[in-house]
């Protein structure tokens, strides 16, 4: 695809963004106003200002991942507005924060490319562990860890003279530095991982000394987080260390090694933790728990259901009563307003996504480049299946966020800067 046809589709999500807050605006008997234009700029400004970083600085970047981030973006504004027009104004200034993180992140990364990441992967290592051990933070001091339903996951900063206090989730960025420290240490160690040295029963395994560092990593991420009683996190970590290990050596002893783990956890999990038993419970038979903790899922599910072929409108559907559904459970109220039809756009959005970032991993000569590219889709791929997978009933709720679509800030501007190191793998593979 050329880069004209790039902005154009980019120019399309803009207008697709503005026509979905003016239809709201109509639904409410409202005339347009400066809502409908505010939301056109503002997108105009944060992805056209990331597609003349790509010209300025990847200029041989793909084409293709800017305008699904675009149209994904779009949807998921569409329906935040509708829920709630004060939580879509914070998002239009996180948006245009995420596009600024975007572009720094191509100019940092203009001259020496990804490879420079790989001399400091053991700092970056660091760096995303003290991130995750952030929210642990006493509350007594003026940058505190915040519980919110029951997981302790929110940082909170208390800026002096201001009425309000900034909160942001650093796991959000922690995973993305895990996932580049993975990158990094199996593109050195992939080949001697590769090479079968012990055999466990049928399973052929490489030599334990190579996974120590995983491990230790792995082990240590892992103990924050469900101390943090974070394990929608927990469960998406664990995927990327799996997925990568599996990428990196292609055995089928790292899948079902994680499988068995994920069960036995799951199991502990259900017998430690009471809102993890309450989510279960929601998850089993949420209608026998309907004023309870399955509430948020039959919520979803009438939605859903009373969306049909092509949904009740976009402002006519009645999302709000479902808990949490600018965050959770915003692809079941994009499910109710824009029916059947806009389910499957999302879902072709993501799929569409996730295999150009594949397409650019599989295409990489360089390993590091490979298996960061792979690495970060399974970061945005891991995290949209487990959350569809939660409003569709087929697994458990876990409380992550849909990448691009659901309100916050901190993933948001996390997702814009792994697209942006998407960009510039592809630059590099190309140039």
């Amino acid at each position: 695809m050329t880069r004209r046809a790039e902005a154009g589709l980019i120019v399309a999500a803009c207008l697709l963004a503005a026509i979905g807050v003016a239809i709201v605006e109509f639904t409410q008997g409202n005339w347009l106003d400066a809502q409908v234009a505010l939301t056109f700029l503002a997108f105009a400004a944060a992805f056209g200002g990331v597609y003349l970083a790509v010209i300025r600085w990847a200029p041989g970047a793909s084409s293709l991942l800017l305008p699904l981030a675009a149209f994904l973006t779009a949807i998921g504004f569409i329906e935040i507005y509708r829920l709630d027009s004060h939580l879509a104004a914070l998002q239009r200034w996180w948006l245009l924060v995420a596009a600024a993180a975007g572009a720094l992140v191509l100019w940092a990364l203009r001259d020496a490319g990804v490879s420079v990441l790989r001399r400091y992967r053991y700092v970056i290592l660091a760096i995303g562990i003290g991130l995750l051990l952030l929210p642990l933070l006493p509350d007594s001091w003026l940058v505190y860890g915040a519980t919110v339903n029951g997981s302790r996951l929110w940082v909170r900063i208390d800026i002096p003279g201001a009425s309000r206090v900034m909160s942001f989730q650093p796991g959000e960025v922690a995973k993305v530095l895990i996932t580049i420290f993975l990158a990094s240490y199996l593109a050195e160690r992939a080949e001697a991982m590769s090479v079968v040295s012990r055999k466990i029963g049928p399973f052929e395994i490489p030599e334990p000394r190579h996974l120590g560092p995983v491990v230790v990593a792995a082990v240590a991420a892992f103990l924050v987080l469900v101390y943090q009683r974070d394990l929608g996190a927990s469960l998406l970590l664990f995927g990327i260390f799996v997925g990568m290990l599996y990428i990196a050596t292609g055995r089928s002893f790292y899948v079902v090694t994680g499988a068995a783990l994920v069960v036995i956890a799951g199991w502990t999990a259900l017998v430690s933790f009471d809102h993890v038993q309450r989510r279960i419970e929601a998850w089993l038979d949420p209608f026998g728990h309907f004023s309870e903790a399955g509430y948020q899922t039959v919520q979803g599910l009438f939605a859903m259901g009373s969306g049909a072929l092509t949904g009740s409108g976009i402002g006519l559907g009645r999302p709000d009563l479902i808990p949490a559904a600018a965050t959770d459970f915003i692809f079941a109220a994009v499910a109710e307003e824009m029916g059947l039809a806009g389910s499957l756009a999302v879902l072709t959005g993501f799929s569409l996504l996730i295999a150009v970032g594949f397409g650019i991993a599989l295409r990489s000569r360089e390993r590091f480049r490979k298996y960061l590219a792979g690495g970060l889709m399974l970061v945005i791929g891991l995290q949209a299946f487990i959350i569809i997978a939660g409003v569709l009933r087929l697994m458990p709720i876990t409380g992550l966020t849909l990448p691009f679509m659901s309100y916050g800030g901190s993933s948001l501007v996390t997702n814009m800067a792994i697209i942006a190191l998407l960009l510039r793998v592809s630059h590099e593979e190309r140039t």
